[in-house]
Order: C-alpha cells, then structure tokens, then sequence
C-alpha cells in the first residue's frame, strides 16, 4: 500500500472554496526527481488566477497547487546526486499535478538549491518563484544598471518588494507605487522615491525611467509606456498586462512579458544575497495547509505586504 499524506486538491475551477484538504498518496519520486518533505509552500497570486480556471489551459484537474516549495529531501529518484536525504532544499515548481500544498511533493533536482543557511524553511519558501520573477525582469530582461530609474509597481507585494531590493543592489534609482501605508516598509528596503497610487496619477509624479515592472496589469500597461525615456523597456507580469509589443514599438519602446522559469541555478544567485543579507523576503502571514481557502482570500483581498506561506 502506499504511503499516505495529506495535500490541497483542486477538483473544478472556481472560488478559494474549491481547494480542498484531502489525504492523497505520497508520489514517487522519478528519474532525476526529489522527494520533498514540505516545511513551508509560498502563496502567489497567480496561484488564485490558476485556481479560478483564468488560464485554464495551463492546469490538468484534479491537481495540487503550489509552485514555491522549501523542505527537507525525503527521497532521491533515479540519476540524482546533487542532493541526499536529509537535505534542506528549496526551489520552484512548475506548474503540474504534484504542487507545493502538500505534506510531500516531488520536483526536478535542477529546480532545487540548497536552501539558505540564515533562513528557516518557512520562510525560505516564500523566496523561490517572486526571487525568479524579480531576477528575470530585473537582472536578465531589462539589464539595470548602475544610475538607471526604475519604476516598479505594486512595490510592496511579494515580487514587488523583491524587486525593490535586488534593482537597488543593480545600482538603480527605485521608484515604487504602493499604498501611502507602506512607505515605511519599502524605505526601509532602499526605495528612493515613493507614489500613493490611490491618491497620485504616477505619469504626473515622477521623471522619465528607464525601465518600468508592472505587476499591476490592466490600465497600469498603457499608462507605464508615458513615463518611458526613448528606447525604455516596459516588464509586464500579469496576465491582463494592457499593452502589447507593437503598441510599445510605434512609441519607440520596447515591451516584454517576464516568464519565470524553475531554476536551481539562479536560485544560487539568490541564495548568496540572502545569505549575505543583502536581500529579504518578508513573510506577513502563515496559514495552517487546511487553511488554504483562507490564504487565497487573502491573496485576492490584497491585504498583503510580502508574502503569505502555507504550513503543512
């Protein structure tokens, strides 16, 4: 008989209410694949955007939900030396049958880093999948440099607040938009300029950027190509981004939609400036994995500042 555990399951798309807390079998780990014992599951928003069928080609029914895991290495499949039992390991999921809200998951060995030595696995895995994002937008994609103006939306969300940090470390000028109520926060992590975008248009706020992230989408799409300098680069992450590339090109700039992709390797990046002190990941609220539901309302609610993570 196999072993059991239990795990959030999704059976239809719909509300936070469709995810339920059931007992399932422990997978098994495959060929280059690793066991994780789950310490600590991430919440995204874009968790909720899957749950409620907006992109239902990307999800097979039933499934788990979970892309951000941190653990201990249960298990080792077949061809995988990178890691043994005992391990602490955090890393990315991709999108697929088996996700972090679970007692055990299984993910790709090259998807895991050893998991930061200053953090505890809580709150390591609330790192993996807003790191990746900001990193991918922010280091590979709009190349920011030393004396840069970067504007970042949403500043104080889980990406956003990240971003904050890791633009500040590229040698950038921060610019964020967030809630009056967070400024204090996001000073305190090297912003340099701040916008209340409930009482400020932020394209009358601010000086021409280089480079601007939108985690908003929406109306934030178009209206982030007016603060653009000639040539700069537009980061959309959000499935409604509001602009497309020829609407950027025939203003004389430039948009792109930031994909992130599991990644052992950039989370070795990361793993160094946590480890450094040079970047954190703050952690507002943890759930019961029984309380998923509750997690996502949050999540949608837009309550949060950083991140939200499940514990089995």
């Amino acid at each position: 008989m196999s072993a059991r555990m239990h795990a959030v399951v999704q059976s239809e798309f719909g509300g936070p209410e469709v995810l339920a807390y059931a007992e399932t079998d422990v997978p098994e780990p495959g060929p280059g694949e690793v066991l994780v014992r789950v310490a600590g599951a991430g919440v995204n928003p874009g968790d909720a955007v899957l749950r409620a069928g907006r992109v239902p080609g990307l999800v097979a029914l039933p499934w788990t939900p979970g892309n951000d895991v941190a653990g201990v290495v249960e298990r080792v499949g077949e061809g995988v030396t990178r890691f043994v039992p005992g391990d602490e390991v955090y890393g990315m999921l991709a999108v697929g049958p088996h996700g972090a809200y679970a007692d055990f998951t299984v993910a790709p060995a090259d998807a895991l880093a050893l998991a930061p030595k200053n953090l505890d696995l809580v709150h390591a895995g609330a790192v993996p999948l807003v790191a990746i994002t900001a990193w991918q937008a922010l280091a590979v994609l709009a190349r920011v440099g030393p004396g840069d103006r970067v504007l970042i939306h949403a500043a104080a969300g889980g990406v956003g607040h990240v971003a904050v940090q890791l633009a500040k470390e590229l040698g950038a000028h921060v610019i964020g938009t967030a809630r009056a109520t967070h400024h204090d926060f996001l000073r305190g992590l090297g912003a340099d300029e701040l916008i209340d975008y409930t009482a400020t248009d932020f394209r009358g706020a601010i000086a021409p950027v280089d480079a601007v992230l939108d985690l908003v989408g929406g109306s934030y799409g178009a209206r982030s190509l007016d603060v653009l300098r000639p040539g700069g680069l537009l980061v959309g992450a959000s499935i409604d981004p509001g602009v497309d590339e020829r609407q950027a090109e025939a203003r004389g700039l430039r948009y792109v939609w930031v994909t992130a992709e599991p990644s052992g390797r950039t989370l070795q990046h990361i793993t160094e400036r946590v480890e450094a002190g040079r970047l954190k990941v703050t952690v507002q609220d943890t759930y019961p994995l029984a309380e998923a539901a509750a997690a996502h309302r949050a999540i949608e609610e837009k309550r949060t500042t950083g991140k939200i993570v499940l514990v089995p």
